[in-house]
C-alpha cells in the first residue's frame, strides 16, 4: 500500500494515477493530511505528500529508504498552479525511481486535446512540442504523436455539424464469455437468454424517445456498441436495425458503425443483415493471434475463426473493417506481438486500432495480478513500435488516440487507418466536440454546449436495474437536452 496525504484533496485523482503509473504494482490510496498524525506510524510501502499553498514537499519511504523533497516555492509568490505542483512531483518521482513516464506528467485520458487547443491559438508544430515538453515533461515521440493526430482530427472533423448535429450510441451490453481484462458493462449472453425480450423492450422505448426529442437534428454518426451486438440473434440483431433506421434520419450520417468483436459471434447470416441496413463499418476484434493467450483470456474462438470471420465480412461485401489487438496481455513477449502483427498484414485490415493493456480492478486480471504478478504483464517502446511499424506497412496512419489509468507500460491506445476509413465515432467520443446520445445499459450520454462546457447522464450499468428503472433513465435524458 502507498498511502498519499495531502491538504488538497481536490488532486486526489492526478496524484493517485502520477504515482501510480511509477508504482504499477502497488495499490495508492489518497487520504486528508488531517489523518498523517493519526497514521504516523508508515507501514513498509508509503509517499507521504504535502502539498502547502504554496510549496510542495514529499516524503518517501520505501522499505528502510526514505527521501524528502522541498521544492521552495516561495509564500510571498502567487499560488503555484496544479501542474506546476505535478510537474515538480513527476521531477522527483523520476529522480527517486531512475525511470522516465512517454506521457510525462500528464494523468488525463485526452491528451490530443491539449494539441488541439494549441493549433487552435494558432501556434505551429514545433511550438507545440516545445510546450508539451517544457510543461508536461511528454517524450519528443509523444509530443510528436500529439500533434500528428490533432491535425488528422481537424481535418477529418471539418465536415462535422457541432451545432446541430449529434453521433447516436446504442449499447449492448452482451458478449459470448467474459474475457479476462473487461470491465466493461457487459454479460454472459447465455445466462440472459430469457431476459433479453425485456432489455430490448427497454432499449426500443429509450430509442423511440430519443428519436422524437432529436426529429429536428440529423446524426452524423451511429455506433452500435457493448459488450458484442453480434451476440444477438439474427432475429433480434435483424429488430435492432430496423429500429434504429425507421426512428432516425440517416441523410446526414457519415459512418454507421456496429462492433462485430468477437469471431465466436459472427456468421454470414449476422453480416448479410448488418449489410442489408446500411452499416458501413464493422469490427472484428482478435486481441492477439497467440491461441494460447486466446484461452487464458477467455476468448472462446481460435485464431484460424478470427480469419475465418474475416473473411467472410469481405466476401459479403464490408471495405471498412477494424481489427483491436492489446498489447501486454498476460505472457505475451515481443515474438508474440510480432506475429500477431504478421497474421494481420496478410488479412489487411482498413483500420487497426492498438490497445495498451489497462488493468481495471473491476476485471478478473487484478485477481490474476494479484497470484501471478504485473511483472507478467511486458508492453514495452519494443511492443508500440512493432505494432506502429505494422500499421506503416499496411499504409495506416494514427488518428486517434487515448489513455486510461493503469495502463501496461504507461502507454496509450491508438487508431490508425487507411484514408478515408477513419473511425469518426471514437474521434467525437475522445475530443468532446459533438452531443453524445447514448442509449443503453451503461451507456453515458454528453450534452456539448456551444461554450465548451460539457454536461452529462449515466444510465445504470447493470441490465436488471436498466429494465426496471428505463422510464427513469428517460427522464434523466429528458432534463439534459429538454433545451435543446
Amino acid at each position: 500500500m502507498i498511502k498519499v496525504y495531502t491538504d488538497r484533496i481536490n488532486y486526489q485523482y492526478d496524484l493517485n494515477a502520477l504515482i501510480k503509473a511509477f508504482y504499477p504494482g502497488h495499490e495508492v490510496k489518497v487520504v486528508e493530511l488531517s489523518q498523517y498524525m493519526e497514521d504516523k506510524n508508515l507501514d513498509e510501502n508509503k509517499v507521504c505528500v504535502e502539498l502547502g499553498e504554496f510549496e510542495l514537499d514529499i516524503y518517501m519511504e520505501i522499505g528502510a529508504e526514505g527521501k524528502r523533497y522541498h521544492h521552495g516555492f516561495a509564500q510571498d509568490e502567487a499560488p503555484v498552479p496544479k501542474n506546476q505542483h505535478k510537474l515538480a512531483l513527476y521531477k522527483d518521482l523520476c529522480d527517486y525511481t531512475g525511470r522516465k513516464l512517454p506521457w510525462g506528467n500528464l494523468t488525463g485520458i485526452r491528451p490530443t486535446k491539449l494539441a488541439m487547443g494549441m493549433l487552435a491559438e494558432g501556434m505551429d508544430d514545433d511550438g507545440i512540442v516545445k510546450r508539451l515538453k517544457a510543461e508536461h515533461a511528454v517524450s519528443d515521440d509523444k509530443a510528436g504523436l500529439s500533434v500528428d493526430i490533432a491535425k488528422r482530427e481537424r481535418q477529418i472533423l471539418s465536415t462535422i455539424n457541432y451545432r446541430d448535429g449529434y453521433s447516436l450510441y446504442i449499447g449492448i451490453p452482451f458478449c459470448p464469455t467474459t474475457c479476462l481484462y473487461c470491465s466493461f458493462t457487459s454479460y454472459p449472453i447465455s445466462a440472459w437468454k430469457d431476459r433479453l425480450k425485456g432489455y430490448l423492450d427497454a432499449l426500443f422505448k429509450e430509442i423511440d424517445f430519443a428519436a422524437d426529442m432529436f426529429k429536428d437534428r440529423k446524426p452524423d454518426t451511429v455506433y452500435v456498441g457493448g459488450g458484442t451486438p453480434t451476440t444477438l440473434e439474427e432475429g433480434n440483431l435483424e429488430l435492432l436495425l430496423k429500429k434504429i433506421r425507421d426512428k432516425f434520419d440517416f441523410s446526414c450520417v457519415k459512418e454507421f458503425t456496429v462492433e462485430a468483436g468477437r469471431a465466436d459471434s459472427i456468421t454470414c447470416r449476422k453480416l448479410e443483415v448488418l449489410k442489408r441496413y446500411g452499416v458501413t463499418r464493422i469490427s472484428i476484434n482478435p486481441q492477439t493471434m497467440k491461441e494460447e493467450t486466446l484461452k487464458l483470456i477467455g476468448r472462446q474462438h481460435t485464431v484460424e475463426q478470427v480469419k475465418e470471420a474475416f473473411a467472410l465480412a469481405r466476401s459479403v461485401g464490408f471495405d471498412n473493417i477494424n481489427m483491436d489487438i492489446i498489447l501486454g496481455l498476460p505472457d505475451e513477449l515481443e515474438q508474440d506481438v510480432a506475429n500477431t502483427i504478421c497474421e494481420i498484414e496478410k488479412l489487411a485490415p482498413d483500420s487497426l486500432t492498438v490497445h495498451s493493456l489497462a488493468v481495471k480492478r473491476a476485471s478478473r486480471l487484478a485477481g490474476w495480478i494479484s497470484e501471478n504478478g504485473i511483472s507478467m504483464l511486458k508492453n514495452t517502446d519494443d511492443t508500440m513500435r512493432i505494432a506502429r511499424e505494422g500499421a506503416q506497412r499496411l499504409g495506416m496512419k494514427p488518428y486517434y488516440l487515448y489513455r486510461q489509468k493503469n495502463m501496461s507500460g504507461n502507454f496509450e491506445n491508438v487508431g490508425y487507418a487507411r484514408e478515408g476509413k477513419y473511425g469518426i465515432y471514437n474521434i467525437l467520443i475522445m475530443e468532446e466536440k459533438q452531443t453524445i446520445v447514448a442509449l443503453g445499459a451503461g451507456s453515458i450520454s454528453k450534452r456539448v454546449y456551444p461554450d465548451g462546457n460539457i454536461k452529462r447522464c449515466e444510465n445504470v450499468k447493470e441490465v436488471a436495474q436498466y429494465i426496471e428503472r428505463i422510464d427513469e433513465m428517460i427522464e434523466r435524458k429528458r432534463r439534459l437536452f429538454e433545451e435543446m
